[in-house]
Parts: C-alpha cells; structure tokens; sequence
C-alpha cells in the first residue's frame, strides 16, 4: 500500500482553507448576532423614537403611555420603570389588553420598551400594520442598546414587580 493509498483510506482531513472559512463565517456570523442582539445600529434620536429620560417624563406626565413588553422573569429581575405598564408581549391577547390600556383608542401615544431595543422594534411595526397609528420605540431599553446606556445605567427610578 502506497502512501497515497492510506492517506484516502484514512479520517477525512479539513483543509486549511476550508478550516479558515469556517472559521472566517463563525465570526462574522457572532458579529452579526452580537450585533442585533445589543441593538447595535439603533438611534434613539430616529423619528418614533424616544429617549429612556424623554419616555420617562411623558409617562409621568400622562403623555405618553409607556409599556414594557418584556417576560415577567424580567420585571422580576430588574423591576419596571417608573410610570410603565407591564404587559409582556407573548401574551394571546396583547392587543386587546393594550387597547384596554389606552381606552378603545389606536392613535393614543404608546411607548414601548423592552431589553434592549429589538422587541420593541418588531412589537412597534406588528401594531402599526395592526392599525395602531402612535407606537413609539424606545430602543435603549432597560439594560442598554447601541442608542444608549439604557434605562438602568441611566439611573432612573425602577418599581418592584411581583405577580398578583
């Protein structure tokens, strides 16, 4: 038997260069994931969109109703912002609970916040084809987003969640 032989008959070997795009795509491939995941590309100073601090005064005042649609782990974890509604987003009756929220009504402003950004992006453009016709995102998020620290870090004032 010839080398060459036994090198067919051997475990398949994986080139350098096959190795190396492999590789090459695992990191760009992280990248991109890292890259929603933290929200990277978001602007918390888009048209719809507001500030954690800017969310948090118009709820206080009663100008904007601010939700956060994250899981209740989550509220547990890290509380709710101060002046939000907690109504997380998996519910089967999401829009008829918003709606009750805002009384009937799918031009009242509705401030959505949730982790980082991503969910209230998506949550933002199912309600607008919904018919809902004044969402606006927060995309920092309560723990921080490529728009910003988040509401967290920023310092504002969180409530305790506990289910009833």
């Amino acid at each position: 038997m010839t080398k060459t032989d036994q090198d067919n008959t051997g475990p398949a070997r994986i080139s350098r260069r096959v190795f190396g795009f492999g590789a090459g795509a695992l990191v760009v491939g992280g990248a991109v994931f890292a890259s929603v995941w933290f929200n990277i590309a978001a602007d918390a100073d888009a048209d719809g969109n507001l500030r954690v601090e800017d969310a948090h005064k118009a709820a206080l005042s009663g100008a904007v109703l601010l939700v956060d649609i994250r899981r209740p782990d989550e509220w547990q974890r890290t509380g709710v912002g101060e002046g939000a509604v907690a109504l997380d987003m998996r519910r089967d009756d999401f829009t008829d609970a918003l709606l009750a929220h805002t009384a009937g009504r799918q031009d009242a402003p509705v401030a959505l916040i949730c982790a980082r950004g991503v969910r209230s992006r998506g949550l933002t453009a199912r309600l607008t084809s919904a018919g809902f016709t004044n969402i606006i995102d927060v995309p920092e998020g309560m723990l921080g987003s490529g728009a910003g620290p988040g509401w967290l870090k920023r310092g504002l004032p969180v409530v305790a969640w506990s289910p009833t």
